[in-house]
């Protein structure tokens, strides 16, 4: 059986920044009326923090915002420390939250007291990637290359991946669950250990995150087979090579039928008027027009997917269930 996240829409990308962009604002019906809190449920350096910074910086840079904000990192728990805060700010239109899979893995696995639909999604501003990577000397060329040597030697190749229980091991499920093959999955603190362990021979693929293993891959260290997602990447610039992040074929191309996409969405706690959402609606579209953000979207190799309202909440709606389904058929849910 083969599991998928929701294949999003391809919007088109927001036109570039011109100074006028960052002109006189319109009054809003409500904007902020002290520092707003940026809560991070993870830790510093990961691409959560490194985001939620970069948003930080933009908005100060360009003076999108007339109160100050501070970004907070809360990653007790896989995340539950920073959920539960916002959580418990119900009607707090000063605190939001920067969300990744734990939004969905931490809550199902650990069985904290916490659903999404505690808070208030306002915005979805990017969705990460996910790459296949092998050692350069892997003699696999493709994806189903790969998986058929996992396949003739069950168990005894190793995927390397950030923590248990998480997106990297979810997707290794999923692999698993799709193919029949079987991994030894061994976990790590973070992608670039991850990265380091699979240039050092001593795990044999992982999943990492574009932005995760570039630097491997581009003095030739690593080399991708596929992209989970189910259009390949647009970025056509050359990364390593004569190869860019487009020329990696999609999973199914490469004949592992499966995509999974992670979510970098802002959400607000709950009970908050729609007012005070549609202000960072329009805060984070200005960021998204920035150069430092598109800069920042091409370097990660980012799906740049943008949603908000209904699409996003269904989005949300179905991509708790996909992480349901993939964590049921691992053992993965916390016990009832």
């Amino acid at each position: 059986m083969t599991f998928r996240t929701l294949k999003p829409l391809r919007l088109a990308v927001i036109a570039s920044a011109t100074a006028a962009a960052f002109a006189a604002a319109p009054a809003h019906a409500w904007e902020p009326t002290k520092t707003v809190e940026f809560i991070v449920p993870a830790g510093t350096g990961g691409g959560a923090d490194q985001m939620a910074r970069l948003i930080d910086g933009i908005i100060k840079k360009h003076n999108l915002m007339k109160q100050p904000m501070v970004v907070i990192n809360k990653a007790g728990g896989a995340g539950a420390e920073g959920f539960m805060e916002v959580k418990n700010s119900k009607g707090d239109p000063h605190k939001i939250i920067i969300t990744l899979s734990n939004l969905f893995t931490t809550p199902l696995a650990t069985g904290v007291p916490f659903n999404w639909r505690d808070l208030t999604p306002v915005a979805m501003l990017a969705l990460d990637q996910f790459v296949l990577w092998v050692n350069k000397d892997n003699p696999a060329k493709t994806a189903k290359e790969y998986i058929d040597m996992v396949k003739a030697n069950p168990g005894k190749y190793k995927m390397g991946g950030t923590g248990s229980k998480q997106e990297d091991q979810i997707i290794t499920v999923g692999i698993e669950q799709q193919t029949g093959a079987k991994f030894t999955y061994i976990p790590f603190k973070g992608g670039g250990t991850v990265a380091t362990q699979l240039v050092g021979g001593h795990v044999d693929s992982s999943v990492n995150n574009p932005a995760e293993a570039v630097a491997q891959w581009r003095g030739g260290n690593l080399k991708p087979l596929c992209v989970f997602d189910n259009e390949r990447m647009p970025y056509k610039e050359k990364v390593a090579g004569d190869m860019s992040w487009y020329d990696i074929p999609t999973c199914k191309e490469a004949g592992v039928d499966m995509d999974y996409v992670m979510l970098r969405g802002i959400f607000m706690p709950g009970g908050v008027t729609q007012e005070q959402v549609d202000y960072y609606v329009e805060l984070f579209k200005k960021v998204r027009e920035t150069p430092e953000w598109k800069d920042f979207m091409a370097k990660g190799a980012f799906n740049q997917t943008f949603m908000t309202g209904e699409e996003f909440k269904k989005w949300v709606a179905e991509a708790e269930e996909t992480h349901k389904a993939l964590m049921k058929a691992a053992g993965f849910l916390a016990k009832q």
